[in-house]
């Protein structure tokens, strides 16, 4: 329940269309910042009246001044969003210079310490792991540095796979031809390729095979030279299907394996590749691994507390049992 303190802030120099792009439409944004501080904010034009918690209202306060600085321009909820993880780690000293990417998102870096922490590991390993909860950006950090590695020229192609049907990737019941079979589970994939490079020049590498996506079942038997390669949704894998992947890593190849743990589809008493390769491997020389927390999600405020519910659950479950 928010205590009944209230801080009292006047924007200067006062300026209406900066002042409605901060708000955004139906002060949207405006709700964004209410909802990651847990305040309540209240205004008549450049006067606002936050109540909360004294820490999260002065927060909440210079949120409200560093978004009213930026709003010459438009302010999106991603960017507001985006802003406010920023914010975060700088109010608790966690900021650090993140590593460029090559992409057509001349803005796009690690948000969190984490984040940073992974984007250097891809850059520095040749195979990396990113483990952790929906919304942390494991999928999405991978691709850009994919992207980022054949913008260079470090890498000749790029591929993109994952456990296609769960359980055993049972391709042969879906309609269609392999492509229309898969892509409803590789959509994700394309959708940051897309976002990343344009989709004309992903249709143009889609044709010279410069980038290929396929379903794990597909890569048995390969070597795969001078690629970056990238397994997502992981924890849907057998160990024998992991132990597959990881070992058709050629010459000049790097590889990002990503997976949450907490969702596993497959059948009840099948392990995950995932887990038994985070313990296995833990060790190894050249491999590294990022553990991801709810802290580090980048979505909708929510979908962190919606994570940290759920493993405050299966804690209190465990106990139980």
């Amino acid at each position: 329940m928010l205590k009944a303190k209230a801080l009292e802030l006047s924007l200067a120099p006062v300026d209406n269309k900066r002042l409605a792009n901060l708000c955004g439409a139906l002060d949207e944004n405006l709700r964004q910042i209410e909802m990651a501080y847990d305040i309540a904010i209240a205004r008549r034009g450049e006067h606002f009246t936050l109540r909360g918690s004294a820490t999260k209202t002065a927060l909440a306060a210079q949120a409200l001044q560093h978004f009213y600085e930026m709003a010459r321009e438009d302010l999106s909820i991603d960017a507001i969003q985006l802003g406010l993880i920023e914010l975060r780690q700088l109010a608790r000293g966690d900021a650090s210079s993140p590593p460029g990417l090559m992409t057509r998102k001349a803005d796009l870096h690690g948000r969190t310490p984490r984040q940073v922490q992974y984007l250097r590991q891809i850059q520095e390993h040749d195979i990396t792991f990113g483990i952790g909860p929906a919304g942390t950006g494991k999928t999405y950090l991978a691709v850009a540095s994919a992207v980022d590695a054949f913008e260079r020229e470090h890498v000749s192609r790029i591929v993109l796979t994952r456990p296609a049907v769960e359980a055993g990737e049972r391709l042969g019941f879906l309609p269609g031809d392999l492509a229309q079979k898969v892509d409803p589970y590789l959509r994700p994939l394309y959708d940051a390729l897309y976002d990343l490079m344009g989709f004309d020049k992903v249709a143009k590498l889609f044709e010279r095979q410069a980038i290929e996506i396929a379903p794990l079942a597909y890569m048995r038997g390969r070597t795969l030279n001078h690629a970056f390669i990238i397994l997502d949704e992981a924890q849907n894998t057998t160990p024998e299907q992991m132990k597959m992947f990881l070992t058709r890593i050629g010459i000049g190849a790097k590889a990002v394996v990503t997976g949450d743990v907490t969702q596993i589809d497959l059948a009840r008493g099948m392990k995950s590749g995932l887990i038994e390769a985070s313990r296995i491997l833990r060790e190894v020389r050249g491999i590294a691994y990022t553990d991801f927390l709810a802290e580090d999600v980048v979505r909708h405020p929510l979908v962190a507390r919606i994570v940290l519910a759920y493993e405050a659950h299966e804690k209190g479950t465990k106990r139980e049992g």
